[in-house]
């Protein structure tokens, strides 16, 4: 059990960047092992990580927050509180200098030392969360892999932000993802309570198997054919 956060918002209050770190806050609910989140800032994407609940990153990182408003005025991060059942190595967000990514689930419980020969990923942690990364880098130089296709068996409500200012996000059946509107951006939680503990309104479960892309302050939706897929966080 783990948290994810995503924010987008347009020209953002004080009281705006203020909600953000309530947000953080009421996530650690769901994981009080390690705390991070990636901002993009006017240098581009800066992530801070530390293996401490989301109150004691706050107390040392809280400035980033309001420092991290772009030059088009836009605001963007994605977050991350984890539960470990193991230990404090390898904590998200994970990232590399073109996206960083938030991930609740698991994608596999094989061994990271198969990654590689089961799904031609070489990586650099023993984070199963790190092949989604490795699916948008293989973007890069080859044809983009979708990660709910590629894995279909997976569990996952991930949450991905962009150095191109864009945010992605997106679940399957097996994990819950709730987006909410409000009047200059998008909040996007692992959960529904989240937003309702932090005084927010109009929220809702996210489509299963769709990616949702926010682009400025535009939202777009793409489904994708899972077949066989079951939504088990409906009824």
């Amino acid at each position: 059990m783990c948290a994810v956060l995503g924010a987008y918002l347009k020209n953002p209050t004080a009281s705006d960047l203020e909600l953000v770190s309530r947000l953080l806050l009421e996530s650690s609910i769901r994981g009080l092992h390690a705390t991070g989140a990636t901002m993009f800032t006017k240098k581009g994407l800066r992530t801070i990580i530390e293996p401490a609940p989301a109150m004691e990153w706050l107390n040392r990182h809280k400035p980033s927050i309001g420092n991290s408003v772009n030059s088009d005025g836009e605001f963007y991060m994605v977050a991350h509180c984890r539960y470990s059942t193991s230990d404090l190595a390898y904590n998200q967000p994970m990232f590399s200098e073109h996206f960083s990514i938030v991930h609740n689930g698991v994608i596999t419980q094989e061994m990271p030392e198969n990654w590689l020969n089961l799904y031609g990923f070489e990586c650099k942690t023993r984070n199963d969360s790190e092949l989604i990364l490795k699916c948008l880098e293989n973007g890069l130089t080859d044809v983009a892999i979708s990660p709910l296709e590629r894995f279909p068996d997976a569990s996952m409500a991930v949450i991905e932000l962009y150095k191109e200012k864009k945010i992605r996000f997106y679940r399957n059946g097996k994990r819950p993802l709730y987006l909410t509107n409000v009047s200059n951006g998008y909040i996007i939680t692992s959960t529904a309570d989240i937003p309702r503990r932090a005084g927010l309104k109009d929220f809702s479960l996210i489509d299963m198997n769709t990616y949702y892309t926010i682009e400025g302050d535009s939202l777009s939706k793409q489904f994708v054919n899972i077949p066989g897929a079951v939504d088990l966080q409906n009824g």
